[in-house]
């Protein structure tokens, strides 16, 4: 092959290439995040002081993607997800001159434990912390960001609880 014909499989293979990533991303496509969960944990009960929470949905959710049996029973032989307690709080980082909140830093805490049949509970807690910016001037959009964000850090919290269930130590 001569260098010219060598140059354009190049440049042919090269921008089909970013064609290809260019109208995957446009389209909104995102590989799916596959968590190999240990075998004990393939069937389990997911109980949560909030049972009809936006978390518990989440988590719910993400382990049936992941082809989790979910049973509605706890029984002595099936590991059991406790949520324990998810909490949103904010603190101020910021003020406008005229006193008004310019700025919080929302943190979601969450503690949850895994209950296996004949070990010791396993309990874990993280945080998952956003800066928000408030607007006076906008304060129905500012409104639906909050809530948008809100609903974000559930989903990554959700992520974080099957990333620690895949992690787990049996």
């Amino acid at each position: 092959m001569t260098k010219t014909a060598v140059f354009t499989k190049w440049i042919n293979t090269t921008v089909s290439a970013l064609l290809t990533v260019t109208i995957l991303s446009g389209c909104g496509f995102h590989l799916r995040g596959d968590y190999l969960l240990p075998v004990e944990m393939q069937t389990l009960y997911v109980s949560s002081q909030d049972p009809h929470g936006e978390l518990t949905r989440f988590v719910k959710t993400h382990l049936k993607d992941n082809d989790v049996t979910l049973v509605n029973k706890s029984t002595a032989n099936i590991a059991e997800l406790r949520i324990l307690k998810d909490s949103l709080n904010r603190r101020t980082l910021s003020l406008f001159e005229n006193g008004q909140v310019a700025e919080y830093e929302l943190t979601y805490s969450v503690r949850y434990e895994v209950r296996f049949e004949n070990k010791d509970n396993q309990r874990y807690s993280f945080d998952v912390t956003r800066n928000y910016q408030e607007d006076p001037d906008r304060a129905l959009a500012k409104s639906r960001e909050l809530s948008l964000l809100r609903k974000e850090m559930r989903i990554e919290a959700a992520n974080t609880i099957l990333r620690n269930l895949a992690a787990t130590e049996l």
